[in-house]
């Protein structure tokens, strides 16, 4: 049956077009209840249970599907799909396109009242053509809304309804489900004879027309990691436009949540405050007592030179939440009885939210995650309700699942439809793979990695000609011979966007049958590569370059330590030693022409942990060793990077994807050349030349170490590298490496960056054919924003686990006393590195329950004063060091000065008693 619906629309020209509709109706549509006799036909897809699963429902006893409204599975969903819950949810509705069940909008019936009826057809419906089952197959529909009006007019019709609420505390064999139920009404939820805190959101309407007419001004809101009181707000907008805006006090943050779009009123310029340097943790204040909080605030403000003044507002409406499920830990409530508890999630740029649940005794010391309903504007803290029982904190396979969920990392399992895209074994290459490729087994390739490395991207080789000039050779893992466009592996290898490498485990990008094995440049098997091949002078000046998919058989997969053995020995010389100093030899030229055009050497401690081989925890923590080696594969991964950029830029000027350092603001060196400043040293940072020039000289004979805390304090400087697509953007200059292009090549294993690059190359070398997704710029721009979500989020888990190992370690080894360097004062803490370790730590000079100290800070050396001893940054400091495991939710290294030695603050370490580990070290050793 055809149904047509005719209209007129004026065009944006003045004319008017007659627009046609049509819609086929069908007499053919299932029920999509399993061997249905009254339908008399097969379902497709997802079908009913004929026998649903008996929910123990004290209101419906008999054997029933569940049919919710839009609302209930949007709102509800951790309950909707969570299985055994719900007897059958009917997922198979019947589609709009079915004769019985379709509904036209009556005149003056808006959109919504039209899809309620919908749904209220549906449920009659089935009811209707279910009591044509067998007697002893009856089944019933029940309608689900929360909708009052919707749920009055359902039982009107004569159909069964409840709201999710009725039916969920209704089956009595899951009461822990109605702490799953989402509070979605703020204000009646709000705490009971709760004065307001916090003033109304504006409605987006007028929020839309503020922005409009720039009375507020859009943005990301960002909360503090060592501040729960102070927030900024990136501005939206052109380059040129980008500014931050500081917001302090609770009041201005007013309920919005970290990574919220935010609508910002900006205050006068007399009202402007400067970013505070005060570390302040919420201690979890009773939930109505802000009078502690306002006391609190007044510590914000501190006279400041006026230059240090920035833009400062107020939060005044929220247009997008960007709520996520938060992982976390419950704080019981100290009242017998209560339901009401404070979840503290492990994220401290987050708030507390306060839930309702029947189970705190049970989920007290484990990992939950929760998510957030709403926030009214008389409470301190969020609403939220209880989502799932993560496991023990402190367990290794529970925090390990934290850190992934808190960070967005991909983790399951891959897919039998991703599986299924991966060759077939055994595997070997084919005639086929042969075509557009270069055979290169005969050449000495090997490959040079950290120990224990499996996903084998590069490998290298150089040797003579005969003409007297050096074959540079850089191969890499050809990935996207495997990976081809739009089928399910590249779709989820796009999604993962990168390999994860935490300290006891590998979230791979891709299936290890590729990542470990097909894909791994291993030594002696046949591999397929993807070549980057110089004619070099002996000067490392290039000649000639050329681009080639090829064949190759490494000859030695080697550690960066065998590797550096080889090249040292003087008694070893066959052709991979040869080709390796070869290598060596030319890296180091290239070093020093990068370093010329003023490449950046920084710096940041790397660890090693070493692990027990029974119980995998860490036994010793060491910084990371370089070597000459590690440098030599930099320096050709670099240049062939480069390379890669400059041909695939000149094929596709509009759709290359490329990488880019932006250059810091001058703002962002102020705390390094103050901290050089107060040793009488100088850093220029109008260009990266002058940086690193005057990184090269700052250097002090009787303090070796100061040039490294000056290059790793550049590092905190720098801004994010970023990948783009080239038709979006004109600043391609990539600041650090001082390269006008760069790009992703070298790592296609563990990048998906890399493997569109390879797709790009190969199309310009005519090896390969494009896609219309290749060729999209705004296709492109958009995986580019995924790549760099998924590069931040993997590197943020990546210290989480090293964190948390770092913990492990103190754990088992105690108490221990080391000296360190001041990396930061703030007003009322130092922030101190020990470079042992590669650990950086706060020691906090003002403690609860204990008499304050005399501080005096002063921003601009800068430096803090604590009775009579006056700290600058660099300065040595001797520390203690322990667990500090009072907080399970927040378990951390806690440091206390040692020395310099202050009566009433620096800890006397003579007298400290040796902890429980060491003193079983102690008696294992006798």
């Amino acid at each position: 049956m055809l149904k047509s619906k005719t209209f007129l629309k004026k065009t944006r020209a003045g004319g008017v077009m007659k627009i046609v509709r049509e819609h086929y109706l069908r007499d053919d549509i299932g029920c999509g209840a399993t061997g249905c006799a009254a339908c008399g036909r097969a379902h497709e897809g997802p079908a009913l249970e004929l026998q649903p699963q008996d929910p123990a429902s004290s209101l419906c006893p008999r054997p029933h599907y569940l049919l919710p409204d839009t609302n209930v599975l949007l709102h509800q969903i951790v309950i909707a799909w969570r299985p055994g819950t719900w007897a059958s949810v009917a997922s198979s509705l019947r589609p709009p396109g079915s004769l019985e069940t379709y509904v036209e909008q009556e005149q003056g019936e808006n959109a919504n009242d039209r899809n309620d009826r919908a749904i209220r057809v549906a449920a009659k419906w089935y009811n209707e053509h279910l009591k044509k089952m067998s007697a002893e197959n009856q089944l019933e529909v029940i309608f689900i809304t929360n909708d009052r009006k919707n749920k009055e007019k359902a039982i009107e019709e004569g159909i069964p309804a409840f709201t999710c609420e009725e039916y969920i505390k209704s089956l009595t064999a899951n009461p822990e489900l109605i702490d799953r139920l989402a509070c979605l009404s703020e204000e009646g939820n709000e705490i009971e004879s709760g004065k307001v805190i916090f003033s109304e959101h504006l409605p987006l309407s007028k929020l839309q027309q503020g922005i409009k007419s720039g009375t507020y001004l859009q943005g990301t809101f960002r909360a503090s990691r060592e501040n729960y009181l102070e927030a900024t707000v990136w501005v939206h907008g052109d380059a040129e436009e980008n500014k931050e805006i500081i917001l302090q006090g609770l009041k201005n943050l007013n309920r919005a949540i970290h990574e919220d779009i935010v609508a910002v009123e900006l205050f006068p310029k007399s009202q402007w405050v400067a970013p505070s340097s005060v570390v302040l943790h919420d201690e979890g204040q009773d939930e109505d007592d802000v009078e502690k909080e306002e006391e609190r605030e007044t510590i914000l403000k501190t006279a400041v030179n006026e230059k240090m003044l920035k833009p400062t507002g107020r939060v005044v409406g929220i247009i997008k939440r960007n709520w996520r499920p938060y992982c976390g830990m419950l704080s019981k409530s100290d009242i017998k009885e209560s339901r009401r508890h404070l979840f503290t999630p492990a994220d401290k740029r987050i708030p507390r939210i306060r839930i309702e649940t029947r189970q705190a005794s049970a989920l007290e010391g484990r990992r939950i995650i929760v998510a957030i309903d709403g926030w009214p504007r008389n409470s301190r803290y969020p609403n939220g309700h209880f989502v799932k029982n993560l496991g023990d904190a402190g367990d290794k396979e529970t925090e390990t699942e934290v850190l992934l969920l808190e960070h967005d990392v991909p983790h399951q399992p891959f897919s039998q439809a991703v599986l299924s895209f991966l060759p077939k074994m055994p595997w070997s290459i084919t005639e086929k793979d042969m075509k557009y490729r270069e055979d290169l087994r005969h050449l000495c390739v090997c490959s040079v990695d950290p120990p224990g490395c499996t996903d084998i991207d590069d490998a290298l080789h150089c040797r003579e000609l005969e003409n007297g000039n050096l074959e540079v050779g850089v191969h890499i893992a050809d990935v996207s011979h495997f990976i081809r466009p739009g089928n399910a592996l590249d779709q989820e290898s796009a999604r993962r966007g990168t390999t994860v490498y935490l300290c006891e485990k590998r979230i791979d990008m891709v299936p290890e049958l590729l990542s470990s094995n097909l894909c791994s440049l291993r030594c002696n098997v046949d591999r397929l590569a993807f070549s980057c091949i110089w004619e070099m002078s002996h000067n490392a000046e290039i000649l000639k370059t050329r681009f080639t998919k090829s064949v190759i058989n490494s000859k030695a997969s080697l550690t960066y330590a065998e590797a550096q053995m080889r090249i040292d020995s003087a008694t070893i010389n066959d052709d991979t030693t040869t080709s390796l100093r070869g290598l060596n030899k030319l890296a180091k030229i290239l070093k020093k022409q990068r370093i010329e055009k003023g490449a950046l050497t920084l710096s940041s401690p790397e660890v090693r942990f070493h692990m027990d081989s029974e119980t995998h925890d860490p036994i010793d923590l060491q910084t990371k060793e370089l070597r000459e080696t590690n440098s030599m594969v930099e320096e050709f991964m670099l240049l062939a990077n480069i390379s890669v950029a400059k041909k695939i830029h000149e094929e596709f000027s509009e759709h290359a994807l490329l990488r880019k350092h932006p250059a810091p603001p001058p703002s962002n060196y102020e705390i390094l050349v103050k901290a050089a400043k107060s040793k009488n040293l100088e850093i220029r940072t109008d260009t990266a030349k002058s940086l690193a020039d005057s990184l090269d000289q700052a250097e002090s004979p009787t303090f070796p170490y100061l040039n490294t805390l000056l290059r790793i304090l550049a590092t905190r400087c720098m801004m994010q590298a970023v990948y783009f697509c080239s038709g979006m953007d004109n600043d391609f200059h990539h600041y650090g490496l001082a390269s006008p292009i760069y790009t992703h090549f070298t790592s296609p294993i563990r990048r998906y960056a890399d493997v569109i690059v390879h797709r790009l190359l190969a199309v310009a070398i005519g090896a390969d054919s494009t896609y219309p997704e290749l060729t999209d710029k705004h296709k492109l721009a958009d995986l580019c924003k995924n790549l760099n979500f998924r590069h931040k989020m993997a590197q943020y888990a990546q210290r989480a686990s090293v964190a948390f190992h770092t913990q492990l370690f103190f754990k088992s080894k105690g108490i221990v006393s080391e000296e360190g360097y001041i990396l930061f004062v703030r007003k009322n803490a130092i922030v101190v590195l020990i470079p042992k370790y590669g650990l950086e730590g706060t020691v906090f000079f003002e403690e609860k329950d204990k008499p304050k100290p005399w501080l005096v800070y002063d921003d601009e050396i800068p430096s803090l004063k604590i009775e009579d001893t006056v700290f600058h940054i660099f300065d040595k400091v001797k520390v203690r060091i322990m667990l500090d495991s009072s907080n399970l939710q927040h378990q951390k290294i806690r440091m206390s000065l040692v020395e310099p030695q202050i009566p009433g603050i620096s800890t006397d370490i003579s007298n400290m008693d040796i902890n429980e580990p060491e003193r079983k070290k102690k008696k294992l050793q006798k």
